[in-house]
């Protein structure tokens, strides 16, 4: 998770420096300095929520491929075969 938000702190802290280059201004000046710990702050923050959104996305796949593998155990239990089966059946072809 760490990597995710200092990923995303830089990204930020980037984008500050390509704005100051598009406006052709100097990167270091004494007045804007307070400015690269707010955007490093901001990219952070939007890395912190992006590793939220990737475990919530994981844990749901996680549970629907589970919900789809009881769903087969139960038609495969219904139909009275198994993966063993089939395999001895073609096999035996």
């Amino acid at each position: 998770m760490v990597h995710k938000v200092l990923f995303w702190s830089g990204f930020g802290i980037a984008i500050r420096l390509w704005q100051l280059g598009i406006e052709m201004r100097p990167i270091l000046a004494k007045e804007s300095l307070w400015v690269y710990p707010l955007f490093a702050g901001v990219g952070g923050s939007f890395g912190y929520w992006m590793q939220g959104v990737e475990n919530r996305q994981l844990k749901m796949l996680a549970q629907r491929r589970e919900a789809i593998l009881e769903k087969r155990r139960r038609r495969d239990e219904r139909e009275g075969t198994s993966k063993l089966e089939e395999g001895a059946v073609l096999a035996a072809a």
